[in-house]
């Protein structure tokens, strides 16, 4: 069956880095993992936190990867989510896991939207949309 996306969410743990709180070396870091995964880049932003810490998003043609860093814990959740292939994902995967030295990477890959089938039950949403928090 095809998906309409795939998503790999990057754990990573224990990273040796020396650059993990320099926000120009994370954002290149980032820019080229989306060159590995065969991206379109269409628009990067990244901001630095007080005492530390980075977020950053980079929106790319395909959908988009985002990152946010804890270097006081050594560790950073990284979502690459794309209608491309799941082979540029691994490798922007790979790539990440080796440029942040992490000791620990934690990866998990998803199949993200079903295509719909008009003549299917399946469809339709199985459960009912409830928020959250109320």
């Amino acid at each position: 069956m095809n998906f309409l996306g795939h998503q790999v969410v990057l754990d990573l743990h224990d990273c040796r880095t020396a650059s993990f709180d320099d926000i120009a070396w994370v954002e290149a870091t980032m820019l080229e993992a989306a060159r590995r995964a065969e991206a379109t880049i269409v628009k990067s932003t990244f901001h630095r936190f007080s005492p530390h810490g980075i977020s950053g998003v980079l929106v790319i043609a395909e959908s988009h990867i985002a990152i946010h860093t804890w270097p006081e814990h050594g560790y950073a959740a990284i979502d690459i989510f794309t209608c491309g292939s799941m082979h540029g994902l691994r490798k922007a995967a790979d790539y990440l896991i080796g440029a942040f030295e992490s000791l620990c990477p934690n990866i998990v890959e998803l199949r993200r939207g079903r295509p719909a089938d008009p003549a299917s039950t399946l469809a339709r949403p199985l459960l009912s949309s409830t928020p959250l928090v109320a």
